[in-house]
């Protein structure tokens, strides 16, 4: 486990601004609430085979003890880098996007289904959709009752919504909760 490269943290924040924006500065900043420490300190990321981690430099120092091949992970795995050197954020990522998302879009109780089998939102699914919500920009996916459900990139803008086919995609699909059942091997 070692800390991110130049290149690594940037292509990670880019990703994190897209559905953040400003408030990416919290998820770093904030004091950690985790580990026996009395003074944890703040949440760091990390980068263990070729996943990405966001824990508390609490954990990271108790986690150095422990040799690499037999570390599983530590903290909450947020994304992976592929083979190919992009980054893609996972779904575990969902708690930390949905507390500190700029943009949002609230589903239908009868439609959240579709969205977590790994469909993408038409506006027919949509119930509200945070204003000034502009194409390609990243959104997480709530049901009425304020629970994240995933997170896409908006493929319409919240005024072109209004004006859109009842089938238009409003909302690309990137990750969901129900990938937890569908990809349970490939997650860890």
């Amino acid at each position: 486990m070692r800390p991110l490269d130049e290149k690594e943290t940037t292509m990670v924040f880019e990703k994190l601004f897209k559905f953040t924006g400003p408030n990416l500065k919290h998820l770093l900043e904030r004091p950690a609430v985790e580990g026996p420490d009395p003074e944890p300190g703040r949440y760091c990321l990390r980068l263990h085979k070729n996943r990405v981690y966001y824990a508390s430099e609490a954990l990271v120092r108790r986690a150095t003890a422990v040799a690499r091949p037999r570390l599983a992970g530590v903290g909450t795995p947020i994304g992976k880098f592929t083979h190919h050197g992009s980054f893609h954020l996972t779904v575990h990522a969902l708690d930390l996007l949905a507390a500190h998302a700029r943009r949002r879009v609230w589903l239908k109780p009868d439609t959240e289904r579709s969205f977590l089998f790994g469909n993408s939102v038409p506006k027919s699914s949509l119930a509200r959709i945070t204003e000034n919500t502009k194409s390609g920009d990243g959104v997480v996916v709530m049901s009425m009752s304020d629970v994240p459900l995933g997170f896409g990139v908006a493929a319409r803008s919240a005024q072109d919504c209004r004006k859109a086919d009842t089938n238009a995609v409003v909302v690309l699909h990137q990750a969901d909760a129900g990938e937890y059942l569908r990809k349970e091997e490939e997650l860890m």
